[in-house]
């Protein structure tokens, strides 16, 4: 299954140039991910604070980036889940200019569930479920 988000370019995502500073393209596919969770069901608040609390964090992110996005681009975030395992979850991100459908920059992402000291954890069965019913080919 796919998800996409809908964003616009804002002065505050740009360099002086009026194009997208790099590091706003992890800002864009994090916001991505957010609403794809929330999308699901799955309520990140209460999972951090449902007494020993747990979170997703990015383990590895690659970027290929392929062509700039510019002030006042409306983009889109394309999100696929690639890999439902234990402990783990694995993206590719790709966002795309919706005015040409140009690929922008595409992302490999992968993601550790951690509790909030730091250390892995299995994600919880429901919740695992959930996410491998998600996965689909590159």
């Amino acid at each position: 299954m796919i998800f996409r988000h809908p964003l616009k370019v804002y002065w505050e995502d740009t360099d002086a140039g009026g194009i997208v500073y790099h590091s706003n393209y992890l800002n864009f596919a994090e916001r991505a991910r957010t609403e794809m969770v929330e999308a699901l069901g799955i309520d990140q608040r209460a999972l951090a604070d449902n007494g020993k609390g747990f979170a997703f964090a990015v383990r590895r992110a690659e970027m290929d980036f392929l062509k700039p996005a510019k002030l006042m681009d409306r983009l889109e975030v394309e999100s696929k889940v690639t890999l439902a395992g234990g402990a783990s979850l694995s993206m590719v991100q790709t966002i795309r200019r919706l005015d040409d459908g140009a690929d922008l920059v595409r992302l490999h992402i992968q993601l550790a569930f951690i509790s909030l000291e730091g250390r892995a954890a299995r994600i919880p069965a429901d919740m695992r479920a959930t996410l491998r019913a998600l996965v689909s080919e590159r």
